[in-house]
């Protein structure tokens, strides 16, 4: 059996995702050889950028999908919330492992939660999204830029750059930190990004030999629910600027899926929610995204 190439982000976090795949694909596939091949993205690269002034998060994918259609890799492991909805020519999202958790949580000093954070305090994100859901919850924080990895993030917390941070907890968790967490919030309430918690591994659309090989991995319950996510993001169209949140579930063959937008650092003007079969998972994204859109609408005639 040949060595499987498998291209990723050289972040500690993007590793660690690399590794658990690779074991997930040693123990289904006895003998296989992997070669990890490291990229430096254009997100990795510039850390002080806004990333909806860089780009949004395809930053972080698009050096690693490059080496895919170059050749130089034959897989990709992504953070599939870090993937545009939009499909890459010759690219396929060959499986979506079991999602970890995926709720937003807050790191902040003192061990303080947030109805514990005085007026005024300063919450880090480069989200969008986590700026409006925390406007919702207390207008009176002051929400701040902080880009840069787990520990860069928790690091400036700690330095007196803000007084909290919000992250998504399955990174924490990958990373062993999850004990720093000082609050998590239910995902109903507080939507994750469309995928947070699962990975995106990805390979050329006409590689059959390494799409069998993925298959091993792929946890239809988690494809399901990241698909009618995506679905509704895809809805937006590549130039929707508005702030995303979707998090679905799925029991006894349905999805169950939750979403939102942000306009002006406000939810517009409340969640939305859908459901229907696996089978319409995409199609059901879709929809709802395209309901919120109507919201969006709505609001500006006003």
């Amino acid at each position: 059996m040949p060595t499987l190439r498998i291209a990723s982000r050289a972040s500690q976090l993007a590793l660690v995702q690399v590794e658990l795949v690779t074991q997930a694909l040693q123990v289904a596939h006895p003998g296989l050889q992997v070669e990890v091949i490291e990229i430096n993205t254009e997100g990795d690269l510039d850390r002080q950028t806004p990333l909806r002034v860089l780009g949004g998060r395809g930053v972080f994918v698009k050096g690693v999908e490059d080496a895919l259609l170059a050749g130089r890799a034959d897989v990709a492991v992504h953070s599939l919330k870090d993937v545009p909805s939009k499909p890459v020519p010759g690219l396929l999202i060959a499986a979506i492992p079991e999602r970890a958790n995926p709720r937003d949580v807050l790191v902040a000093s003192g061990g303080r939660t947030l109805a514990e954070l005085p007026a005024g305090a300063r919450v880090g994100t480069s989200s969008q999204r986590r700026v409006a859901l925390l406007r919702a919850l207390r207008p009176d924080l002051e929400a701040i830029e902080i880009r840069g990895n787990i520990d860069s993030r928790i690091q400036k917390m700690h330095d007196g750059a803000a007084d909290a941070v919000v992250l998504a907890a399955s990174g924490l968790d990958r990373l062993g930190r999850l004990n720093e967490a000082t609050q998590a919030f239910e995902a109903m309430e507080f939507l994750p990004a469309p995928g947070q918690g699962a990975l995106g591994v990805q390979c050329r659309d006409d590689d059959s030999q390494t799409i069998e090989l993925l298959a091993s991995l792929d946890h239809p319950e988690t494809h399901a629910a990241t698909d009618a996510e995506r679905g509704l993001l895809a809805a937006l169209g590549t130039g929707c600027s508005l702030p995303v949140g979707a998090y679905a579930t799925v029991a006894t063959d349905l999805v169950v899926l939750r979403g939102m937008l942000s306009q002006d650092g406000k939810v517009i003007p409340d969640f939305g929610d859908a459901t229907g079969p696996i089978a319409d998972a995409v199609a059901l994204g879709r929809e709802l995204g395209l309901r919120l859109q109507e919201r969006v609408g709505a609001e500006e005639a006003r």
